[in-house]
């Protein structure tokens, strides 16, 4: 869990080995901090799992505002579409649904994006401003009359479209083959004895209005970068899922979903799109950014890494920090200067 990643990680450093770290590097900022500057000080390698940034989607992005064919970034729209049922499954009745337990959602889910969107802008974060909150996953929106576990005979049960039943035991077209019945589960395919003991003694089981969740459905951020380059960010629980991309540039605009790219070129007043080249077998897991990682992890330990995916710790830390600053200003309802937040730690 996010917060066993220190000490763990911390000794790994002391005992001088170079490390391949999952993300988020830690849910305390200052711990952040400390791993950053010890790896520094021991002359040790980290490279957290941003896999993101070596999925071939994101590296053709890359490629082509690094190649100029948008001009210089003047604006970016950016979503993390979570999606209803993984919300439910990851970050309300799952590990990821209490920030005490784990951490705030802005960083266990997106830390992905503000790393991704600082390494396809290529500027840093100056400041940032955030809103949102927990709306729909609470004790308020219970059906009248609803247990606290949807097999104990819930009035709504036949319309209620997280019932658990549902989801994680019948065999139901609609979800019989998703991940979260193995990941509930924590091995492949689970026999029915195995689900119905989910359902009936884990959180995975439970009304999800009626479980211990904390973290925010919904949040919007504004930030400005280096050079006035601004961005609206928005993850959000209420839809399909996936990431949705939309870059202005001062030539032209990119747009990309999880599968197409497409760059509008003001010169030619045509849209084209440009091709995502993955090989065979790499397209799964992230969109084939898990199989990138570790494609990169030797040459990068080695020191013969000579692509531009790969960051040190010190850039995973201060994209970290975006997340940290964008918790404290839905909280607080302020402004953050990331400059001077950083000097705080």
């Amino acid at each position: 869990m996010d917060q066993d990643h220190f000490i763990p990680a911390m000794k790994a450093i002391e005992l001088g080995y170079d490390i391949l770290l999952e993300k988020p590097v830690s849910p305390d900022p200052e711990e952040c901090k400390k791993i950053e500057a010890f790896a520094k000080e021991k002359g040790v390698k980290i490279l957290v799992c941003h896999v993101l940034r070596y999925a071939p989607l994101y590296m053709t992005m890359k490629k082509a505002i690094d190649d100029g064919m948008i001009g210089d970034i003047v604006s970016v729209n950016a979503e993390e579409c979570v999606g209803n049922i993984h919300q439910s499954h990851s970050f309300v009745r799952g590990n990821w649904g209490n920030s005490k337990k784990s951490s705030p959602m802005i960083l266990q889910k997106c830390c992905h994006d503000f790393d991704i969107l600082q390494w396809l802008i290529g500027k840093k974060l100056k400041k940032l401003q955030s809103f949102g909150t927990l709306t729909y996953f609470k004790e308020a929106n219970a059906p009248k009359g609803s247990p606290e576990y949807c097999y104990q005979g819930c009035p709504a049960a036949d319309d209620c479209l997280y019932n658990a039943v549902k989801i994680y035991y019948d065999d139901d077209e609609r979800y019989k083959d998703r991940w979260f019945r193995s990941a509930a589960a924590g091995i492949p395919e689970p026999t029915k004895e195995q689900l119905e003991h989910i359902i009936k003694n884990t959180q995975y089981g439970k009304c999800v209005f009626k479980c211990d969740n904390d973290v925010v459905d919904h949040q919007t951020i504004n930030a400005l970068y280096e050079d006035d380059v601004t961005l609206t960010f928005t993850m959000n629980a209420f839809n399909k899922g996936g990431r949705f991309t939309r870059i202005f540039g001062t030539k032209g605009e990119l747009t990309a979903t999880e599968d197409k790219i497409e760059i509008y070129d003001f010169g030619t007043g045509k849209t084209k799109e440009i091709p995502i080249v993955v090989n065979e077998g790499d397209a799964y897991g992230h969109g084939g950014g898990d199989y990138g990682i570790v494609d990169t992890l030797y040459d990068y330990i080695m020191g013969t890494y000579t692509g531009n995916a790969a960051s040190s710790i010190s850039i995973s830390v201060e994209n970290h920090l975006a997340s940290f600053a964008a918790e404290k200003a839905r909280v607080e309802g302020t402004i953050i200067d990331i400059d001077e937040y950083a000097k705080t730690l």
